[in-house]
């Protein structure tokens, strides 16, 4: 008796009707891939660094929606061919950070208005184009009062879940479109709560 040779119920197996149609019948695709598979991830990889990114949450400015330690992936491509629209979530460079300041700060924020309306927080709620917003999202209503700003061309309104706590465009005003890097997609990793 050889021991190269197939066994019976190895031949029995490759037989059967039933497993001749499986993909698997060759057990080709568990091997590495070649060169071409190589490039091919490697180009996955690259286009993945160049249009997203993944960022830690170090305050609580977007709570409920995102809290302390939470890990996000910010994608960076759609507002190239997008506008930023209202009620996204985004990163963006501190606009009150001057060129050359050291290492950059970067906030996530939620845009609130865009370009052309009339932004105001009184008596606990938001406003544009004075029609008060329904925000079941946030942390709690504002306590501050806000003046009437005109959000100007290339420009967007952002503010912070939490709005108590939250440095944003009620402090600077409206955040130029330039400033913004992406727009969050998904939370990836959330600590667990004590």
């Amino acid at each position: 008796m050889s021991f190269l040779r197939p066994s019976a119920l190895s031949q029995l197996l490759i037989t059967y009707t039933s497993l001749q149609w499986m993909p698997c019948q060759s057990w080709g695709f568990f091997r590495w891939p070649g060169f071409d598979g190589f490039l091919r991830l490697l180009v996955m990889f690259l286009l993945w660094t160049m249009l997203s990114e993944i960022r830690f949450i170090p305050s609580s400015s977007m709570y409920p929606t995102l809290r302390v330690g939470d890990r996000i992936i910010v994608e960076k491509g759609s507002y190239y061919i997008r506008s930023p629209a209202i009620n996204d979530i985004v990163t963006f460079w501190d606009p009150t950070q001057k060129p050359g300041d050291g290492e950059r700060n970067v906030f996530i924020k939620r845009i609130v208005a865009k370009a052309g309306d009339w932004v105001e927080i009184n008596h606990g709620s938001l406003y544009v184009n004075g029609i008060a917003k329904d925000e079941d999202f946030i942390a709690g209503p504002p306590t501050y009062v806000s003046a009437l700003t005109y959000v100007p061309k290339g420009h967007v309104y952002v503010l912070g879940d939490n709005r108590n706590k939250s440095y944003d465009s009620h402090f600077w005003g409206p955040l130029p479109i330039k400033n913004i890097i992406g727009r969050y997609v998904m939370c990836f990793h959330r600590p667990p709560t004590n």
